[in-house]
């Protein structure tokens, strides 16, 4: 059973992003058949633009709706700006422009969906299906984190943007939208299948196993994921005051590792006994894995 880890409450995305904000330069394929690589920068965190564009609108607009994820938008128009994004030259196209917020969450929707592989991969499918189906919650979360770091960059990367903004979802109590409500909307999304054209049948008893991953990612803590995009939050959304001047709200994600687990060998709250499990052998963050070229204000020091 996947339990969720809340001790910190991650405030909006959207209070730190100012009004004209502007997505980096990035050309994307024409069609939406291409890997996620496809469609990520060339520097770290390898988010695809267009993920980064819809989620900072669904937390800017989105947080109070019911539903959110759950309730349709207007098929048309979300094949419409799915194009738009998709053919877009330079900067993106600003989603201020679409009234209903169910139509950007469709565009995310709809663009994971329409990958040409699932954002876990065909390859590590299965993988992610046996670790999520381990009963002890400890070596669950062992497997599960083994896993995660075997994905392609780009994937692992955007995964943990994806799940870090679902915690802002469940965290919304006007969203009604728990764990488990958003795990059954992304377990097909993010998990699809282990093949592009699984029969009736491996449709039908994937179903309920593409939840439990997602349910499960979704219980993992949040500083496993804030290692993997959490010190490159200012690629995301420059800021746009001066670290003496910033209060917490203005921060992306606060705090990045509260002081009292900051000497945990994860930098983060899992369990002492999930990290000595998963050895040292921990990834580089994005930091040391790519030189910054552009300059951004440092978070405060707390």
């Amino acid at each position: 059973m996947a339990t969720s880890h809340n001790a910190c409450v991650l405030p909006p995305l959207s209070d730190s992003i100012p009004p004209d904000y502007q997505l980096p330069l990035l050309r994307f394929p024409v069609s939406s058949q291409g890997i996620l690589a496809d469609f990520a920068p060339s520097t770290p965190p390898l988010v695809p633009p267009l993920v980064i564009q819809c989620v900072n609108q669904v937390e800017r607009r989105g947080l109070k709706e019911a539903g959110l994820y759950r309730v349709p938008g207007s098929e048309h128009l979300i094949r419409e700006w799915k194009r738009k994004l998709l053919c877009a030259r330079g900067a993106l196209p600003s989603l201020d422009q679409v009234a209903d917020v169910n139509v950007i969450c469709g565009v995310l929707k709809d663009f994971l969906r329409s990958l040409k592989e699932p954002l876990v991969t065909f390859a590590l499918h299965p993988a992610f299906l046996r670790a999520s189906e381990i009963p002890d919650e400890a070596a669950r979360q062992t497997a599960l984190c083994h896993v995660v770091m075997k994905l392609p960059l780009a994937n692992r990367d955007t995964l943990s943007f994806l799940v870090l903004h679902l915690h802002r979802v469940m965290q919304s109590p006007e969203c009604r939208m728990d764990l488990h409500n958003l795990a059954r909307i992304f377990g097909p999304t993010l998990v699809g299948h282990s093949n592009p054209s699984p029969s009736p049948r491996i449709i039908m008893e994937d179903t309920p196993r593409q939840c439990l991953v997602v349910a499960n990612l979704l219980a993992l803590p949040l500083s496993f994921w804030r290692h993997f995009v959490g010190e490159e939050q200012e690629n995301l959304v420059p800021l746009v005051q001066k670290p003496s001047v910033m209060n917490e709200q203005d921060q992306i994600f606060f705090p990045l590792t509260p002081p009292e687990v900051q000497m945990s060998p994860g930098g983060g709250c899992l369990p002492n006994k999930l990290w000595d499990c998963i050895g040292t052998t921990f990834p580089p963050s994005n930091a040391s894995r790519t030189k910054k070229t552009g300059k951004f204000f440092p978070l405060p020091v707390s």
